[in-house]
């Protein structure tokens, strides 16, 4: 598990998750079935716009970790809004595998030659997603610490 945590470094997490993300956002314009990229579907905006919890809860924890701060209920409550939103990432992942699976059923019309790889990577990432985003919740609790506000108001004083 230490080994896993050398490759995986909280820095190296943050990239990784934001690249996915940031690719992830573009795919979500793209049509499988077209090859076309639809970018005045309101639908298409859902997953871009949910998906800057994600990139706060990053700089959140980037800015946390580089100035040695304690956590606080803001990152706790964005913490807590990246779980509803890992609910999100499950139902992309079982959205882009009915995608992806019903390429047999048409296989008469005619389906652009990068229905497969470009669906195969998008299951891939939706799939990694959740995976990089526990692995940023164990180094929360490593780096920054867990959250304990029982006396949260005896260490209030912002002016050390």
């Amino acid at each position: 598990m230490n080994l896993f945590f050398r490759i995986f470094t909280w820095k190296r997490n943050n990239i990784i998750s934001l690249a996915i993300l940031f690719i992830l956002v573009v795919l979500n314009f793209y049509g499988l079935y077209t090859n076309r990229f639809y970018f005045l579907k309101p639908d298409n905006y859902i997953f871009p716009l949910l998906s800057t919890i994600h990139f706060l809860y990053l700089y959140v924890i980037w800015f946390k970790i580089t100035q040695g701060e304690m956590p606080d209920p803001k990152m706790r409550n964005l913490e807590y809004a990246l779980y509803a939103l890992l609910v999100v990432y499950l139902f992309k992942i079982y959205d882009s595998a009915l995608i992806l699976g019903s390429f047999s059923e048409y296989e008469e019309h005619v389906i652009p030659a990068t229905f497969k790889p470009i669906g195969i990577l998008t299951l891939v990432l939706y799939c990694s997603l959740p995976l990089f985003t526990l692995i940023s919740f164990i180094h929360r609790k490593r780096y920054i610490g867990q959250y304990n506000f029982e006396n949260y108001n005896d260490n209030l004083n912002i002016w050390q």
